[in-house]
């Protein structure tokens, strides 16, 4: 293979990643918005802490997709690993998110429902960037190519394990 034809090739991959990822996240930013506006409807809990009760939530749901979906080809070894690191990951991420929320609310004033789910919205976008660098590289690590050939293979096997032979006399 050229270098420009493997040059294309990681890129199309990336992008791919980046769609997958962005499902799985558009997703999880309907839960978290979901969560967040129901918590703060039949609650009385305050701003940040209704936020944060949704970034859990919505945490605990972009883990099931980012493992089945996203990274599904990725390397499965060390799930506990894994799962610590998600989380450890996902933590800073919900500082930054509701960090941005609490210097909007509390610093700033900037407290109605609209600002809220702005602000709110704007924290997870910049807590999105630091999520998919810190994911994709420390937590749902690549396959060595190998490994990855490898792992291909068997699931096309699985695949083909699964259908039913029909045989035409």
């Amino acid at each position: 293979m050229t270098e420009r034809g493997s040059v294309r090739l990681r890129l199309d991959r990336l992008g791919r990643e980046i769609a997958k990822f962005g499902a799985v996240g558009a997703v999880g930013t309907l839960v978290n918005f979901a969560v967040f506006n129901l918590v703060r409807h039949v609650t009385d809990l305050h701003v940040v802490r209704a936020s944060v009760v949704a970034t859990v939530v919505a945490i605990a749901f972009n883990y099931v997709g980012f493992r089945y979906f996203t990274y599904k080809d990725r390397d499965k070894s060390g799930r506990t690993k894994e799962l610590t690191l998600f989380l450890l990951f996902s933590a800073v991420g919900l500082v930054i998110e509701n960090g941005v929320l609490y210097a909007a609310t509390y610093w700033f004033g900037w407290d109605g429902r609209l600002e809220a789910n702005f602000f709110k919205f704007l924290g997870m976008g910049i807590a999105t960037l630091f999520r998919f660098w810190s994911y994709r590289t420390w937590v749902f690590k690549a396959l060595p190519a190998r490994e990855t050939t490898v792992a291909h293979a068997e699931s096309f096997l699985e695949e083909t394990d699964e259908k039913p032979v029909v045989r035409r006399s």
